[in-house]
């Protein structure tokens, strides 16, 4: 699976938020309505040293079967930037990406797609670099107000940022905090929302995500293919 080449990342502070402003308009927030049969999950985990480690995991939907599992190390080229982790963790992701035998139909990943304050966090500018449907599914808020949702599996409510809805806070596990779940590519949230659940299988976080986390902090995953 390879990514579109649309820029550089040898870039400044100023030039990626540039970038982001301009790229935000390209994302759709429409689904396709095709079928899914491969879910990918992609994480980035960066040391304590500065070394980080990117993974990317197929599988099945929606039996949630691992069947391939990429990883890279490599250094960040890019300082840590609160709302610019693209610049940083993008070029890994997206060599660990290039690896796969598979092309997923849609791809979780492990941060904001339009819950973002420009609307182009990584998940959006994977789906763009890819051209494939993305969904954000982060742990945590970078921008947005928001109602507590409901204490019990699958109540959510809007994330709001200026009178916009950008996200939903969902719950996926009665007792456990929400993740804030957002649009990426080519995915409208009420299908986000769905795909999500559908993919936790009794954990707080989505199966893809979540064995992604696994594998890019250095846990070996059994019954991987690849």
């Amino acid at each position: 699976m390879k990514a579109r080449n649309i820029h550089g990342w040898q870039v400044s502070i100023a030039e990626a938020r540039q970038l982001q402003e301009d790229l935000a308009c390209r994302v759709s927030k429409e689904s396709e309505g095709k079928p899914l049969q491969l879910v990918a999950g992609v994480d980035i985990s960066v040391g304590r040293n500065g070394t980080a480690k990117a993974a990317i995991i197929i599988l099945t939907y929606p039996d949630m079967v691992p069947i391939e599992i990429k990883t890279v190390n490599g250094s960040p080229g890019f300082p840590y930037v609160p709302g610019l982790l693209t610049f940083r963790e993008a070029p890994l992701v997206l060599a660990a990406c290039e690896k796969l035998s598979f092309t997923p139909d849609i791809i979780l990943v492990d941060g904001q797609g339009i819950a973002h304050p420009r609307r182009f966090g990584l998940a959006s500018h994977l789906g763009i670099l890819f051209d494939i449907p993305t969904i954000g599914c982060a742990k945590s808020r970078l921008c947005g107000e928001h109602e507590i949702p409901e204490d019990k599996a699958g109540c959510y409510t809007e994330l709001l940022d200026n009178g916009e809805v950008i996200g939903a806070v969902l719950r996926t596990k009665k007792g456990t905090k929400p993740i804030y779940v957002s649009i990426g590519h080519k995915c409208d949230l009420e299908t986000a929302v769905k795909i999500v659940l559908e993919c936790c299988r009794g954990y707080r976080i989505p199966q893809p995500t979540r064995l992604a986390h696994l594998a890019a902090g250095g846990e070996a995953l059994t019954n991987i293919a690849g």
